[in-house]
């Protein structure tokens, strides 16, 4: 599920991207694989990515800058996609 919101105030655009995985270990390699955004963002960009329990909780906060705001939730989408699928090979072969 992403939620957008569009504070005309302050011209920031907020979302939040919620996974929910059926257990908490696919949902801990889905938010190691996306937490690497968490730091390395530019100044006006803010992204905080949590777990708890099977839900990954994603919230992005930048300045009016549409464009980037989608790139950003591709990106994490596309973290996401990745680990869902390396735990899906892995579970395979256990």
């Amino acid at each position: 599920m992403i939620l957008l919101e569009n504070n005309s105030k302050a011209s920031n655009l907020k979302t939040q991207i919620l996974l929910n995985y059926s257990n908490k270990e696919t949902a801990r390699a889905v938010l190691r694989a996306i937490c690497p955004d968490n730091f390395k963002t530019p100044r006006d960009l803010l992204v905080n990515s949590t777990c708890e329990g099977g839900t990954v909780a994603t919230t992005i906060e930048l300045e009016s800058n549409m464009p980037r705001l989608i790139a950003t939730i591709d990106d994490i989408l596309s973290c996401a996609s990745v680990a869902e699928k390396t735990v899906a090979i892995i579970k395979k072969f256990k």
